[in-house]
C-alpha cells in the first residue's frame, strides 16, 4: 500500500528531563541579567551627560579686556572672551568675543557676538552703525535692539565695569537664544 506521511506542525514538546528545563531557564535568566547590566553600563553615562547640565551652575567671571584709555570714545570694537566654565574637551569653542563700545569717559556697553536667532556670529558695520548677521539677515541697532530680520530678542548684553583703570566684562556661558536682559 501507499503510505503517506502526514506533516503536522506540532508545538515543541517540553523536555522530559527537569535538569534540561532548569539549565534552559538558568541561561535565559543569565542572558537577561547580562543584557540589563550592559544596558545600565551604557545607559547611565548617557543619562548623566543629558541631565548633569540642568544641575550645574555656570561660573561667571569678571575678565579684564583692557585699560580705559585703550578704547576710543564712541568706537565699537571686538574684545576676546573665554567661556568661564569650559569643559575639558571644549578646545577652541571655549573662546568667544564681545562687542565693546565706550559711551562716555567711564561708561561702556558690551554685547554678545552671537545672534539671538540661531547663534551665528554678528559683525559691526561701522559706517551704518548696525550689527548684522550674515547668515539669516538679522540686523540690530547700535543699542542692540532688533532692527530687522528673524532675531526674536535684542543682543545679549554683558555687564561692564571699570575698576582701577581696567575695563572688565562679566562673562557668562555663550548666549544664543535667551531672555537675559
Amino acid at each position: 500500500m501507499n503510505e503517506t506521511k502526514s506533516t503536522s506542525h506540532a508545538l515543541p514538546v517540553a523536555p522530559d528531563n527537569p535538569a534540561d528545563l532548569s539549565r534552559r531557564g538558568f541561561f535565559e535568566k543569565l542572558c537577561l541579567a547580562l543584557g540589563g547590566v550592559c544596558g545600565a553600563i551604557l545607559g547611565l553615562p548617557l543619562v548623566g551627560f543629558i541631565v548633569a547640565p540642568l544641575f550645574r551652575k555656570a561660573r561667571e567671571d569678571w575678565i579684564t579686556v583692557g585699560k580705559v584709555n585703550d578704547f576710543a570714545l564712541g568706537k565699537t570694537v571686538s574684545v576676546p572672551l573665554e567661556d568661564p566654565s569650559p569643559l575639558p574637551w571644549a578646545g577652541i569653542t571655549a573662546k568667544s568675543a564681545a562687542w565693546l563700545r565706550r559711551e562716555t569717559d567711564q561708561g561702556f556697553i558690551a554685547f554678545s557676538v552671537n545672534c539671538t536667532h540661531l547663534g551665528c556670529p554678528i559683525r559691526w558695520m561701522e559706517g551704518a552703525e548696525l550689527f548684522m548677521c550674515p547668515c539669516h539677515g538679522g540686523v540690530y541697532y547700535k543699542d542692540g535692539t532688533v532692527a530687522a530680520g528673524p532675531p526674536p530678542h535684542p543682543l545679549v548684553r554683558y555687564e561692564v565695569r571699570v575698576e582701577n583703570g581696567d575695563v572688565k566684562i562679566k562673562s557668562i556661558a555663550v548666549p544664543i537664544t535667551t531672555t537675559l536682559s
